[in-house]
């Protein structure tokens, strides 16, 4: 534009403002002022429609409606005829006509382009607020899965060094019970043999009573032995299957603890292999202690079924719930119980629930693969979940 434009530009920028605000009719004055200015000017009719193109362009801030723009689309067209029609008033009607139609169809040609153009920068705009968005969320997400990846290596930390400390108590134990009571036993056979190796040429009758108290303490340490034995690795599992097993095993629960139990078993369960029956053995012997010590239950039911490719254990009892989500994340060994039950499950390539509500008791659920390979790695335990 010629430099003597600008006061032209800012003149007729300031009556097309005034018009799109105002919203009423046209002012004559106005429209006049403007008229004189362009044939003072010498502004052509397609000098006019730039300056009145860039000038409504800047009106039309991004994110209106497309009935507003198309509004100050109609209404800035009739505020630019009138200008044209004032600058032309003087001239033959002819003339007046053709130029003011050419301006018309230059104008409308150039604000339908301008509105498709100003559309798709307002939707470009929202693209990239959605991208931003997105990004903005997956770098939150990214700082979360961070946060709860160091809690989990906390986490792990303090559960291997409780894993260790439950170990060597364990060790400890199993020494003090094999010394108190194996040791013992073996001292008293000893000690009974001593004494029938004295009694033997002098009392036939206490020979007798002897050797059946001798009998009875090597039958008794042979229990104890056996009994260690079938609690470091129950040998039934692998020779009878789960259910034999677990047959016996809550036959001896209920006669050490006193709590009733009853094992509900569906067909189909006895054909998975030993590795994945040693694991239900263990949760299932895992879960009933638990229930020993911590639930004051009455009463505790296993319940095995096959449902589609999965093996499903279910032990309830009906004793005192817990909170689950406190005690997996505080420490002790009720909580290395719970977390060896699920490691164990997982590690077959299953998945692990428990469920505790009050007046309801609480549910230990293991799911494990009917069949299939056994998973090797972490990889195929997440596509097994």
């Amino acid at each position: 534009m010629k430099p003597a434009h600008t006061a032209f530009t800012r003149l007729y920028g300031s009556g097309l403002r005034a018009h799109l605000a105002s919203g009423t009719g046209l002012d004559a004055g106005l429209i006049g002022k403007i008229a004189d200015r362009v044939r003072i000017d010498q502004v052509g009719i397609l000098e006019l429609a730039d300056v009145h193109e860039g000038l409504l362009c800047k009106e039309m801030k991004s994110g209106i409606t497309v009935a507003r723009e198309a509004a100050m689309i109609r209404r800035g067209g009739g505020f630019f005829t009138a200008v044209v029609a004032a600058v032309d008033a003087g001239q033959p009607a002819a003339g007046r006509c053709a130029r003011l139609g050419k301006a018309i169809g230059a104008l409308g040609r150039r604000c339908v382009e301008l509105a498709a153009v100003n559309r798709r920068l307002s939707a470009e705009i929202v693209r990239r607020g959605e991208v931003e968005a997105a990004l903005r969320h997956d770098e939150a997400e990214c700082r979360e899965a961070l946060k709860n990846s160091e809690m989990l290596k906390d986490q792990l930390r303090d559960l291997s060094r409780q894993v260790l400390a439950v170990h060597e108590e364990e060790r400890k134990m199993l020494s003090r019970e094999l010394h108190d009571v194996i040791a013992q036993a073996l001292l008293g056979i000893n000690v009974r043999l001593a004494t029938l190796k004295r009694e033997a040429g002098i009392n036939t009758g206490g020979l007798k009573r002897n050797i059946s108290l001798t009998q009875k303490l090597v039958a008794k340490s042979a229990d104890i032995v056996h009994r260690f034995a079938r609690e470091l690795r129950p040998a039934v599992v692998d020779d009878l299957g789960l259910v034999p097993a677990l047959h016996s095993f809550l036959k001896s629960f209920m006669t050490r603890t006193g709590i009733r139990t009853h094992l509900t078993v569906s067909k189909g369960v006895e054909a998975i292999d030993a590795a994945r029956s040693m694991v239900l053995y263990r949760v299932a012997q895992e879960a009933l202690t638990n229930v020993a010590r911590h639930a004051h239950a009455s009463r505790a039911d296993v319940i095995i079924r096959k449902e589609g490719k999965f093996i499903r254990m279910e032990i309830k009892d009906d004793g005192r719930s817990f909170r689950v989500e406190p005690v997996l994340l505080a420490g002790g060994t009720r909580r290395l119980g719970l977390l060896g039950m699920r490691e164990r499950v997982e590690m077959v390539g299953g998945f692990f629930e428990i469920e505790s509500l009050p007046g309801k008791g609480t549910t230990i659920i293991a799911h494990v693969p009917a069949g299939g390979a056994l998973p090797t790695d972490k990889e195929s335990l997440r596509r097994n979940d």
